[in-house]
């Protein structure tokens, strides 16, 4: 299930991106893909993302006997990204505020693996924050570049190593 919640929204995410015939990773945000009334390939962006937050939010439940606070984080995680798909684009504010708490959940949960995991990993998710809020600052601030596309999928990667070490590292195994 953590592969899948992981492998499903990411591929859903490249199949609609490529088969969009008009999205440019460098000027969309990937929310541009999902828009229910101007985009070609909505219903798998949208699919995507929700069945990825089902799944992610379901990694969360089982995840809460390792750590009751990341179990709830990702559950969290899950719900935003649900939400992102139910109010796409079309809902303009609402979808920027659900797609926004998805990205801030992302680096609460970077800071809860930092704060947990001692060692080179903690450390490790400490420079993923500081990469991913990089990112963001560039965009925000800089207009650089101009699509949120770019800081979504750092953000997203730079999160990913240390979601699957939590996920499937064994119980109690620090």
């Amino acid at each position: 299930m953590v592969l899948a919640s992981v492998l499903v929204p990411l591929a859903c995410i490249a199949v609609a991106a490529l088969s969009s015939g008009w999205f440019n990773l460098w000027n969309n945000a990937l929310s541009d893909l999902g828009h229910a009334v101007r985009s070609n390939v909505a219903p798998i962006f949208n699919f995507g993302l929700s069945a990825g937050g089902l799944l992610v939010a379901l990694v969360g439940v089982c995840s809460l006997g390792k750590s009751r606070l990341i179990g709830w984080t990702l559950v969290l995680a899950g719900y935003f990204l649900i939400l992102i798909a139910v109010f796409d684009e079309v809902y303009r504010d609402l979808h920027f505020y659900v797609s926004a708490a998805f990205f801030v959940s992302i680096a609460v949960l970077l800071t809860e693996y930092a704060l947990t995991v001692r060692g080179l990993r903690g450390l490790l998710a400490s420079l993923a924050i500081a990469v991913g809020v990089a990112a963001w600052v560039a965009h925000m601030v800089y207009g650089v570049p101009r699509g949120a596309a770019v800081p979504e999928l750092i953000s997203i990667c730079v999160a990913l190593p240390f979601y699957l070490d939590f996920t499937l590292r064994p119980r109690g195994a620090r």
